[in-house]
């Protein structure tokens, strides 16, 4: 019901006579049942109550002006929800296809027929009973139909009514309803705009006519993108905000490099190197981009420009690096804008300004609906771990998606449904009519500046060529292609228009044509051809060859005692929860004599300590504030008032934040978020938990295309961590393994550190080295395998104060408790990770004499640490054979990694084996009496010299 009473009486203000007589009949109706009236008279009682003639405190005016009949007050009612459907329907008749006529179902909600009205029916109804606040020519309901018309069936056309924000609906329902929304540009503004269509354009013809053939993903039916990322950058410049954060694929990314980004035409025309022999070289004083050193295709890379609004601050626009694999740089742009948002300087969580940065995202259409990282993104947009305060969505809609039409490629009417969910407002418009374009850009930066919400524009346009410029589209769609090539491009169209208001010339377009396209021919005329020869692959930087191990990574044990107390502070007043304050209580002499530090206590000191060094932490990942295994316990809550508290918080030394998150139930999304924050912020300590190890396969195109390559590509540097449970415990195949093989197959090139460390003396060193490399040419990431259940709270992975306060992080460890002489040694035994500590306590619980064996935990598998084995090996003169052991199936964990370096070190007379399950499908079986079985089998061989598995003796 109406619960604005001034607008209830005016509503019953509007009927009087007779009518008002039918009205008190037809509510009394009503009351007895409302399904017995009419279901247009009923719709008013339920929106408006009783009549107010009836209502004790009104006296409303019962002189009879009039006699109005029932049908009057029929074809008012239906006139009503002609103007409601206008506004809620008006976008399914819009304006918005340049070329196609696609509207999908056709909807009936529109015609006056549908609600029996005629145009004479809508002149004899005064215009403000349709429309509270019409404008002073609009006098009936006919100008009131034909007026909304206007303003949602053009060429822009507006979805807001899944936004349930009143405050919200109502600014985009004022915008629209006062015409504003339309923008009304000067002559010298669409003068302007034309200008920067004909660069666009030109640009794209000079490429096509001088470079026949090759790939490009031209903008071209998408040409009004660039003034409206214009509109963006120069509205971001005026506010004075620091970041425009910019992601976008292939399609058009070469016109937003040269014409957004300021990338140098000859540096764009040396990329087609279009000969084998000679390359194309930039003309002398060209601006360098430095890119990784195996590089990408040209519209792959991304760049940076500063642009000075003549004020101190400079507003920088990134268009971040993007593979082939569309959508995935959604969330790394996400994370490039939080982090330049976020201030680390105070202890605490980051204190955020959302207008530091405003994330971009230009979306294909088939992709925004295709891709489900897409969705996972749109659901970060609202969480206070991965908010950045509105991002703004570009659909760059081309009507296909490579060669698939759209009733094949999405279930929805249109590509950008899927925003409705998020409650995201949506503009519809064509990019045929630039001026409408602007308007879209106003609107979604204005919206998200006051509501700090993303906004999604769905730019509708074309394709002018197929899927790349040596693809024939005609072959699967030549009817659309047919009109296509009769269509002309939207600079003509604008031209054409300015001219004939006389805002522009006769002949000048065709001048502003001439003269981008001998501007563009200079510049390639005075490039040189240089013969290349055989061309030489790039080497990455000599500083990621040399050791790690000049960090130092020991603290004084005064200061972790210092710490290991403060980490047991709470604030006054709070509620622990009993059980959890019991466990950690048990930490508070973990460094004395004789105690020993857990996994738990050893992370948290790791953090503490890198903290007080000044070196800001984020920790995120799925249930990570308490941890899977609930051995972290790093956010407490208070048991009266639910009010979180981390412990992290109140180190007295530390004055720089520790941002910990719960995640989403998401891989990609976040990790490829934390990715884009460690990437912007490298002087922070990003971290990544995966639940289980093995659900970041669910990451896998972040890990692959970003995280294990972007610096050999792009030159783009990570020092992030990333935590992945593992060891088989009779859990399952999927709460087994992390896939070790999959990271070692991507290892190379010092790419990244990949660790599985079985002491927490090892991790605190292990992650204090990874904090000490930050913003460093040796900065890396870092994937380690971590405990779970079984080992998580395990003595023999509890470390004594002094491993902590002494000593660094070994790549190669000893097995502990196994002491033999080098001379007797005739078999060593590698392994990594949890089973070499089952090994160790079956060993501690035998009476065998184990003198005839060596045993070392390769702790660091990548890079591999081959001369410290070698050294080792030099030391056993009777050594037989080397024995890998591992309890992962063979084609599994790090044995066809580690095989090569180990056969390589082997002497004459030596033989390799490896210990193991046999090959698999899947990482682990389910039933838990039939691991235990095959986990016994596995240290039985590898301690017992007449069993083993298989053999290959070195040739």
């Amino acid at each position: 019901m109406a619960e604005n009473g001034e607008s209830v009486e005016r509503f019953w203000g509007q009927f009087h006579g007779s009518n008002t007589g039918y009205l008190e009949q037809q509510y009394e109706l009503y009351k007895e049942d409302p399904e017995a009236i009419e279901s247009s008279i009923k719709e008013i009682f339920d929106t408006y109550g009783a009549p107010a003639w009836l209502q004790p405190s009104n006296s409303a005016d019962q002189t009879v002006t009039q006699s109005i009949s029932e049908c009057d007050v029929k074809k008012l009612t239906s006139a009503m929800k002609l103007v409601e459907a206008i506004r809620r329907y008006g976008h399914t008749e819009a304006d918005i296809y340049p070329v196609g006529g696609y509207k999908g179902d056709i909807t009936e909600l529109l015609n006056l027929e549908t609600y029996d009205l005629s145009e004479q029916d809508l002149e004899n109804i005064p215009a403000s009973w349709l429309w509270e606040n019409a404008p002073g020519d609009v006098e009936n309901g006919l100008d009131v139909v034909n007026r909304l018309k206007k303003y949602y069936t053009g060429t822009i056309t507006f979805e807001y009514d899944h936004v349930n924000n009143h405050e919200e609906r109502k600014w985009l329902f004022d915008l629209i309803e006062d015409g504003k929304a339309r923008l009304e540009l000067s002559p010298d503004q669409r003068k302007e705009v034309l200008q920067r269509l004909v660069d666009v354009e030109g640009f794209e013809a000079f490429l096509q006519k001088t470079f026949v053939g090759q790939k490009r993903f031209s903008i071209e039916g998408l040409e009004s993108m660039i003034p409206m990322i214009d509109g963006i950058v120069n509205n971001a410049a005026k506010d004075k905000i620091e970041h425009v954060m910019m992601g976008m694929a292939h399609r058009g990314r070469l016109s937003v490099l040269a014409n957004i980004l300021g990338k140098p035409y000859d540096k764009i025309f040396s990329e087609f190197n279009y000969s084998k022999e000679r390359e194309l070289m930039p003309s002398e004083g060209s601006i360098g981009i430095n890119y990784g050193w195996t590089g990408d295709v040209k519209y792959h890379f991304g760049a940076k420009k500063e642009v000075n609004s003549g004020d101190e601050i400079k507003t920088r626009i990134t268009l971040a690096h993007n593979p082939s694999h569309l959508e995935f740089v959604n969330p790394v742009v996400e994370g490039f804008a939080r982090a330049a948002q976020d201030d680390r300087s105070d202890k605490g969580y980051p204190k955020r300004d959302t207008n530091k940065a405003i994330p971009v995202l230009i979306h294909g259409d088939a992709a925004f609906i295709g891709e489900g990282v897409v969705a996972e993104t749109l659901n970060l947009s609202g969480l206070p771990g991965y908010n950045t305060g509105g991002t703004l969505h570009i659909i760059a809609n081309n009507l296909l998606g490579y060669t698939t039409d759209r009733e094949d490629g999405r279930s929805t009417r249109y590509a950008s449904d899927l925003a409705k969910g998020f409650e995201i407002p949506v503009i519809r418009v064509n990019a045929d009519d630039p001026v409408s374009c602007i308007s879209a850009i106003k609107i979604a930066y204005e919206y998200r500046k006051k509501f700090n919400k993303d906004f999604l524009i769905d730019l509708v346009g074309y394709r002018r060529y197929g899927h790349n410029e040596m693809d024939e589209p005609r072959t699967t769609q030549p009817k659309l292609y047919h009109e296509i090539d009769n269509h002309p491009s939207v600079a003509n169209l604008f031209a054409e228009a300015l001219e004939s208001k006389g805002v522009i010339e006769a002949g000048e377009f065709d001048k502003m044509k001439e003269s981008v396209d001998t501007k563009l021919s200079n510049i390639y005329n005075n490039m040189i051809a240089n013969e290349i020869g055989q061309p030489e692959a790039k080497l990455m930087p000599k500083v990621l060859l040399n050791g790690l191990d000049k960090f130092e990574t020991a603290v004084d044990l005064d200061t972790l005692k210092m710490l290991n107390k403060e980490l047991l502070k709470r604030p006054e007043g709070f509620n622990g929860f009993k059980k959890t304050e019991k466990i950690l209580k048990r930490r508070a002499d973990a460094l004395e004599e004789g105690n020993k530090a857990d996994w738990g206590a050893g992370e948290a000191l790791a953090y503490a300590s890198i903290l007080r060094d000044g070196i800001p932490i984020r920790l995120t990942g799925q249930d990570s504030e308490r941890g899977t295994f609930a051995h972290r316990h790093i956010v407490l809550h208070d048991t009266e008032t639910n009010e979180k508290y981390s412990p992290m918080h109140g180190i007295s030394d530390a004055n720089v934040t520790f941002d910990i998150r719960n995640s989403p139930l998401s891989e990609t999304g976040v990790l490829g978020f934390e990715y884009g924050y460690s990437v912007q912020s490298p002087n922070t300590l990003v971290i990544w938990e995966a639940q289980f190890g093995d659900f970041a396969n669910a990451g896998q195109v972040i890990f692959d295309q970003f995280i294990s390559s972007a610096r050999a590509k792009w030159g783009e540097k990570s020092n992030m961590v990333m935590l992945l449970p593992h060891g088989y415990e009779g859990q399952g195949p999927e709460h087994s393994s992390a896939r070790l093989e999959r990271f070692l197959l991507m290892a190379a090139e010092n790419n990244w550190i990949v660790a599985n460390v079985t002491s927490s003396a090892q991790l605190f060193h292990l992650l204090r080295r990874q904090a000490a490399m930050r913003g460093r040419e040796e900065a890396r990431p870092l994937i380690l395998m971590t405990p779970k259940s079984s080992l998580i709270r395990h003595q023999r992975m509890a470390s004594s104060a002094e491993e902590f306060s002494e000593g660094k992080f070994q790549p190669l460890r000893n097995q502990p408790n196994l002491e033999v002489s080098r001379e007797n040694v005739t078999r060593l035994l590698i392994g990594s990770g949890k089973v070499m500590v089952d090994i160790e306590e079956v060993i501690d619980n035998s009476d065998q004499n184990f003198e005839w064996l060596r045993a070392l935990r390769l702790e660091q598998i990548y890079p591999f640490p081959a001369k410290a084995l070698q050294e080792e090996l030099k030391q056993l003169p009777n050594l037989k054979e080397i024995v890998w052991v591992q309890e992962e199936p063979k084609n599994m964990g790090a044995w066809n990694f580690v095989d090569d370096y180990l056969r390589d070190l082997l002497q004459e007379g030596q033989n390799l084996r490896v210990i193991s399950r046999p090959n698999r499908s899947a990482p682990a079986g389910g039933i838990p009496s039939v691991h235990k079985t095959a986990q016994n089998k596995i240290i039985n061989q590898a301690l017992n010299i007449s069993e083993g598995g298989n053999s290959s003796a070195r040739n």
